[in-house]
């Protein structure tokens, strides 16, 4: 392809996309992906083609074959999981990062791509308002950046035992700790990071799903007084299923008295700490070791955009760093190079979507949207109490409504049918999607609201269809 036919199909791609994006916001698109297991692939050949084919063939199967296997999580009826907003800005940026094929193996390699990562690091700082002690680094996903944080304790516990013989010469097992809420993407990290599964303590919740510091404290204790060595702590600020909230402050004295590195998952909420009225569901944050937040979810920029938050950059780079001959170079003194922040030598320039993102929308347009969500989910969440026979399961801090049906005489097996059922219709109706979760042995229903183009009229429409779907017979 030469630069002249990349204009011309560019170009064409671009319409595409804003149709695409016309068509999953006007609802003519079903939010779930109506594919069966397999049928994508039974239609693609088995073999790359040996000769070039047109690319007017490849955009038609895009729209002929990729399409109809997509679920659309930009489409206002997408409840499911968690917010996943690709703003259009952000779109343009990563198509600028892609473009411009930057790779940041060192700041001399681009110094573009490192200097706009701090810059928009550290205005995701600001935003947040985290003092300027904190550090900030584009990483994947909360999943790596959960691995870096617990390398990071591990190391500081042994006292870089890597720089030795690691874990093998360690005489007291370390242990890691976090709550039932937590992400299963930390018990990932604990066992990728060398804990073994016999070192992660799983701490009670309190009533609200919130990880109890008192349990914490004497599960530590437990551990001290038969020779292990406690390690690290992860605490949640809005969790995967109920958005419930530790209480940090506490965690962080505990985790201080005994030495532990805390580490906060904030992938999902942290990006309404932009809002001020939010902040005091993660106080005493600034007591933590690290953070993770991902604007790829809630915020806005495509994905994959996860920020990784440390107090103490220079144990992160002494953990991660490596200096081969053919990186290094006379500015290696005064700049930051990124290779030495995570696990990956080279970097992609994610940093351009943020910067697009944060100067197309501005920070008052993104508290808007945040708080827009906020108002959707306080509503929701009235209706569904004020309801006979719904109840909310949980509380809503943030922006998801945990909710099931519980129709007279119905118990046990019996209704955990009845709650997948009548969420299975909805999903198979094309017009929403929502994700059902286990709360307590139970199946929960659970309404993520978040999507960029979602409204209250949406929600209004998601509430007729819920009580109508879960009363049929």
């Amino acid at each position: 392809m030469n630069v002249e036919e990349f204009r011309r199909f560019g170009h064409e791609l671009i319409d595409w996309i804003a149709d695409y994006r016309e068509r999953a916001q006007s609802g003519e698109l079903p939010v779930m992906s109506r594919a069966v297991p397999g049928a994508l692939k039974a239609a693609l050949p088995g073999a790359a083609p040996q000769a070039a084919e047109p690319f007017d063939a490849v955009l038609r199967d895009l729209t002929k074959l990729i399409l109809p296997a997509c679920s659309h999580f930009q489409s206002p009826g997408f409840y499911g999981y968690f917010p996943s907003n690709s703003s259009l800005s952000a779109v343009l940026g990563d198509c600028a990062s892609t473009g411009l094929a930057q790779l940041g193996l060192n700041w001399q390699a681009s110094p573009a791509l490192t200097e706009l990562e701090e810059v928009t690091t550290d205005w995701l700082r600001q935003m947040l308002d985290l003092s300027p002690a904190w550090s900030g680094v584009i990483q994947d996903t909360a999943s790596t950046t959960t691995l870096v944080a617990l390398l990071c304790a591990r190391e500081r516990a042994t006292e870089y035992g890597l720089a030795r013989g690691g874990l093998q010469e360690s005489e007291r097992p370390l242990t890691v700790y976090a709550s039932s809420q937590s992400h299963s993407s930390v018990d990932k990290a604990a066992l990728l990071a060398g804990f073994g599964r016999s070192n992660i303590r799983v701490i009670p919740v309190d009533e609200n799903y919130a990880m109890r510091p008192d349990a914490l404290e004497e599960t530590i204790e437990s551990d001290l007084a038969r020779g292990l060595l406690p390690c690290a702590v992860v605490a949640t600020t809005g969790s995967t299923a109920t958005t419930s909230i530790d209480p940090l402050a506490d965690i962080a004295r505990v985790a201080k008295a005994h030495g532990l590195w805390m580490h906060v998952d904030a992938a999902m909420a942290g990006s309404a700490m932009i809002v001020p009225e939010c902040r005091p569901l993660w106080n005493g944050v600034e007591q933590a070791d690290s953070i993770v937040m991902n604007p790829h979810k809630w915020l806005g920029a495509s994905f994959d955009c996860s920020i990784y938050f440390v107090r103490d950059s220079e144990h992160l780079v002494r953990v991660m760093s490596t200096n081969p001959s053919y990186l290094q170079t006379a500015a290696d003194a005064q700049v930051k190079n990124f290779r030495d922040w995570g696990i990956p030598l080279g970097r992609r320039f994610r940093a351009l979507k943020l910067w697009f993102l944060i100067r197309e929308q501005g920070v008052s347009g993104l508290q808007a949207r945040i708080r827009r969500d906020l108002a959707n989910a306080r509503w929701l969440a009235s209706q569904v109490d004020a309801t006979p026979n719904w109840k909310r399961v949980a509380p809503t801090p943030l922006q998801t409504v945990c909710v099931r049906y519980e129709p007279p005489g119905l118990s046990g097996d019996a209704l955990d049918t009845h709650t997948l059922a009548w969420v299975r219709r909805i999903n198979e109706s094309g017009r929403a999607y929502l994700t059902p979760a286990m709360l307590d042995g139970r199946w929960m229903v659970r309404v993520s609201i978040g999507s960029e183009s979602t409204e209250r009229h949406h929600v209004e429409q998601l509430w007729t269809q819920m009580k109508a779907e879960a009363t049929r017979s």
